[in-house]
């Protein structure tokens, strides 16, 4: 064995952190909020069986560790943010506030409280809208984005998409009824 004076090389790239989920989870936007993290089923069943096996040990262990909690039955909601001004008297009562007119003739929100709420050109709230992701009963849904390790892409099919140009995706239109 033979030592020496030279300090040991530390691994490059950040340092681990002490909270991976939170951090990851801090610059996801879809299905997370700060209290929750929600996986719509279709596409959690659409995903390869490797990935759906682990899913399957990862939430039996937080079962067999929390399991023990009174846990509520969650009713999961699609919603989308909209500013307040933007809401019509549906989706206003839906979020909890109300507008009326002061005696300059001007719009006010209140809120469910009756407090009025300052620059609703700025408030954002979250409205309930439709289920933009198909039901399981839709039969799988193959991912798109980043490919999954299990299902690579042929070479050929690489190269006409990387011939094709990019057509914009049209905004959903989304019912007000």
């Amino acid at each position: 064995m033979t030592f020496t004076s030279s300090p040991i090389p530390r691994p490059a790239g950040p340092p681990a952190s002490a909270t991976p989920l939170r951090d990851f989870l801090a610059g996801v936007r879809n299905g997370v909020d700060p209290g929750y993290i929600v996986v719509p089923r279709s596409l959690a069943e659409s995903m390869p069986l490797l990935w759906q096996q682990q899913l399957v040990h990862l939430i039996a262990e937080l079962q067999h560790a929390y399991g023990h909690l009174p846990w509520p039955v969650y009713r999961v909601v699609p919603s989308r943010p909209e500013l307040l001004v933007d809401l019509d008297e549906e989706q206003l009562a839906e979020v909890g506030c109300m507008v009326e007119i002061d005696s300059d003739g001007e719009l006010c929100y209140r809120d469910r409280q009756g407090r009025l709420i300052e620059h609703p050109e700025r408030h954002q709230v979250l409205v309930s809208c439709m289920d933009p992701i198909p039901r399981a009963r839709a039969g799988q849904l193959p991912p798109t984005g980043a490919q999954s390790k299990s299902q690579p892409k042929p070479p050929q099919a690489q190269q006409q998409q990387q011939q094709q140009p990019r057509k914009p995706k049209a905004a959903p239109i989304w019912p007000t009824e």
